[in-house]
């Protein structure tokens, strides 16, 4: 093969892969995460071949489970606020953690912090939570703690992007690994330009999302408050 042929086979591999990212975040309502679909399939087929050898007591429990990853996976549409200076929640789940904080790894300000953690039973896609551009987009290796502890937070693999806003406010949204989550998805790209709501990735079987938000934001919400990706308002940029 020659270097032009690789070079187009490259290129072909590039505009795949960048076509499947343009899909995921489209705002078209697709029921099911595209990331779900091999475990959903390989459940599924696990479940027929045990229903046709006649293997009814396993098949059973097969057929739950590939129903549990369906549910697992699924990417409903949501109702976003009107308003340009409204946040929305990225993630849903139940916020853990709302304080004030000095941030010195994404914007390096004094910041609101604001931690969702999600349960296994909490829809896992996530959402912009304002709009702006990605400025910077920070991966990090690490372990796998409670997602919902403070060791957690500090040292479980981890995705940012920090953004910034056409008023040049700039915040931070960060998918945290958990105990049982293993595999952080972030389909944004630097320099993207983001809307409100937008789906911009997922955390698969258990996680955090941390919020880092300016302190001219006037916070609606409080810990302990259960929230929906795209729907639930946590505040307002003044």
């Amino acid at each position: 093969m020659s270097d032009s042929d690789t070079g187009l086979l490259r290129l072909g591999n590039d505009t795949i892969l960048d076509a499947m990212r343009d899909l995921s975040m489209q705002e078209k309502h697709i029921p099911v995460a595209r990331e779900g679909y091999p475990f959903i399939f390989f459940c599924a087929f696990v479940s027929i071949i045990f229903a046709v050898l006649g293997y009814i007591v396993i098949a059973l429990p097969a057929m739950m489970l590939t129903g549990f990853v369906l549910y697992f996976f699924r990417n409903p549409s949501r109702v976003v606020p009107d308003g340009e200076d409204v946040f929305v929640s990225p993630a849903d789940g139940k916020i853990i953690l709302l304080e004030k904080v000095f941030d010195d790894r994404f914007v390096n300000e004094h910041v609101y912090k604001i931690s969702i953690f999600m349960n296994i039973f909490n829809v896992h896609v996530n959402r912009i939570p304002f709009p702006g551009r990605v400025e910077a987009i920070t991966y990090s290796p690490g372990r796998f703690y409670s997602a919902n502890s403070e060791r957690g937070a500090l040292e479980n693999e981890f995705c940012a992007l920090t953004m910034s806003t056409s008023s040049d406010q700039r915040y931070a949204v960060v998918q945290i690994a958990g105990l049982i989550a293993r595999r952080i998805v972030c389909w944004a790209q630097k320099n993207d330009t983001l809307g409100r709501g937008q789906r911009f990735g997922l955390i698969r079987f258990g996680s955090r999302v941390d919020l880092y938000l300016p302190l001219k934001t006037q916070i609606e919400v409080a810990t302990g408050q259960k929230v929906k990706a795209g729907e639930t308002v946590l505040g307002y940029l003044a």
